[in-house]
């Protein structure tokens, strides 16, 4: 037996967690989780966080609870005409910006750059993005991917990817209560 340590050693699997949500509350119960980690997590009020699935598997709905969770009042839109829908989250010296990106009418990577996104993912403030394949080489990487599959008219299963080390802290950080907003789930480090 070698008291050596390895000289090559693999890199650590990104952590994934999988479960089902049965109904929309559920989906809701998440998102309000997830809300209160983001103000909370170093670096959560400027995370991105890809929304993948097909059209109807909830990934709108997903962000609606999590916008009225962190605090955003009035009307929330879907941006699949506008690609952006600015947002306030909480009010005072707690105020946060985010932005719920649609880029489902994108036909070209290079509309990303023509519209002037850069800046906004240069600067401060959440970052909800749907259809990112659409722009798909022009963003910048996302701490999470959450993926979202329809298996009939109530129930969802998800599955979250963290992408980068930020973003595995967080789901570390919600795996703890993750599985009782959910009737399957845990961290699965696949």
């Amino acid at each position: 037996m070698s008291s050596h340590p390895p000289i090559v050693e693999s890199p650590h699997a990104p952590l994934v967690w999988e479960g089902l949500w049965l109904d929309e509350s559920a989906t809701q119960a998440f998102a309000t989780q997830l809300a209160q980690g983001l103000a909370q997590w170093p670096g959560g009020r400027d995370a991105r966080i890809e929304l993948r699935g097909n059209l109807g598997a909830g990934k709108t709905t997903l962000v609606r609870h999590l916008l009225r969770a962190a605090g955003v009042t009035g009307r929330i839109k879907s941006p699949t005409y506008a690609v952006v829908e600015p947002h306030q989250a909480g009010s005072g010296d707690s105020a946060w910006p985010i932005w719920h990106f649609d880029f489902y009418r994108f036909n070209d990577p290079q509309e990303w750059e023509d519209a002037g996104f850069r800046d906004i993912f240069a600067g401060p403030g959440l970052k909800l993005m749907e259809w990112p394949d659409k722009v798909a080489g022009q963003l910048p990487p996302p701490d999470w991917v959450i993926a979202l599959e329809a298996l009939d008219e109530d129930q969802r299963r998800v599955r979250i990817r963290a992408a980068t080390p930020a973003g595995q802290a967080w789901l570390n950080a919600m795996s703890t209560f993750m599985p009782h907003a959910s009737a399957t789930g845990g961290v699965d480090a696949s």
